[in-house]
């Protein structure tokens, strides 16, 4: 019997990438039923909107769905899709293992960390007021009514960031499951209460409330965000689970995926009550598009966690195996992946797909 799985190829590179993750579920020789929907700038002129109601009563339907890569603005235009998502889905915990592969250059032997990142709070809620507008104003001088003290320069561009109990609760809560369900032995909030004591100082309250509840079978500790930097890049064995708010945790989970290889290593899920959304966390590269020359192993991973998801454990141990194995033996990746990116034996996305397929029979 089948499972019925909602796919989003997205744009740029995207297609590319979600083409060659397809072929890799398939070969494991799961069912996937795949409802193929599409978001992102390629629809937009043709919708007028980058992503299309169908897209959503696609995968509230489904439950799981797996996505490439959509393009977002920088500075104007519509809001990013990515969170779009999250936000009316209500895709409150975001997961970024960040695993060192065999073949791969790094500045430690091993790395095998996991994000956990709170997906609907913080600056990313996305509550803004642009400088010079009325609501900007008034909001100004009310902050100033309530709190005299508030200096700011004239007109300023204002973005809201709520922190609540439920949030800090929930994704807390999930880090500590995730630790139970992977076998790891710490969670370490990362926070920086030292400076907001009121919207980081609240999440690291919950943190320790919530800690208590795993005491005896998860370790907690705590990092101010800044030092957190400085110890991943030293030494980052010493760590297990992390979990942080929205944007922290972006900045974070980037510096991990660069510890590993770049981006193109790095997979993601958006999980949530009784929906995931499955993506890489790398961008669309739309200069790249068409040219068959994109790295597909973020998306597989992605897909990796997908299976082991829905159950298929065996199924999704096997992809990664195969992955691991292309990567390990060096010959048929992508540019990126090899010692000398313009090493001429390089394959296209298509091609590795073609690898780890074979290293799975």
């Amino acid at each position: 019997m089948s499972r019925k799985i909602t796919l989003i190829p997205g744009d740029g590179i995207g297609p590319e990438v979600a083409l060659a993750t397809q072929r890799c579920v398939d070969a494991t020789g799961v069912k996937i039923d795949w409802e193929v929907v599409h978001a992102g700038t390629d629809i937009m002129e043709k919708a007028g909107t980058p992503l299309p109601d169908n897209v959503l009563e696609s995968v509230r339907r489904n439950k799981v769905a797996i996505k490439g890569p959509v393009t977002t603005p920088v500075g104007s235009g519509f809001r990013s899709v990515n969170v779009a998502l999250r936000k009316e889905l209500d895709l409150y915990a975001c997961l970024r293992p960040c695993k060192l592969y065999g073949g791969i250059k790094s500045m430690h032997p091993k790395i095998d960390l996991i994000i956990v990142r709170e997906n609907t709070e913080d600056l990313y809620a996305g509550i803004e007021f642009d400088a010079g507008t009325s609501e900007a104003k008034q909001l100004v001088q009310k902050i100033v009514e309530l709190n005299p003290k508030a200096k700011m320069h004239p007109d300023p561009a204002i973005s809201i960031k709520p922190i609540s109990v439920k949030g800090s609760e929930r994704i807390i809560k999930f880090a500590f499951e995730t630790a139970l369900k992977y076998g790891r032995k710490k969670v370490t909030a990362v926070h920086k209460a030292n400076i907001m004591k009121c919207t980081d100082g609240l999440f690291l309250k919950v943190g320790r409330e919530v800690a208590k509840q795993y005491e005896g079978r998860v370790a907690f500790e705590d990092r101010i965000v800044d030092n957190m930097c400085m110890q991943l890049v030293q030494r980052p064995q010493d760590y297990d689970v992390l979990v942080l708010p929205n944007l922290y945790g972006d900045i974070i989970s980037d510096l991990c995926a660069g510890l590993i290889g770049g981006l193109g290593i790095a997979p993601g899920a958006n999980i949530g009550g009784d929906t995931a959304l499955f993506e890489a966390t790398h961008g669309s590269a739309p200069k790249y598009k068409g040219l068959n020359k994109a790295n597909p192993t973020a998306m597989i991973l992605s897909a990796v966690l997908m299976l082991d998801h829905i159950g298929e454990k065996q199924a999704s141990q096997r992809l990664e195996n195969a992955v691991a194995k292309i990567i390990r033996e060096g010959k048929y990746v992508t540019y990126d992946l090899k010692a000398d990116r313009n090493d001429p034996t390089a394959v296209g996305t298509s091609q590795m797909a073609d690898a780890i397929i074979a290293a799975l029979k």
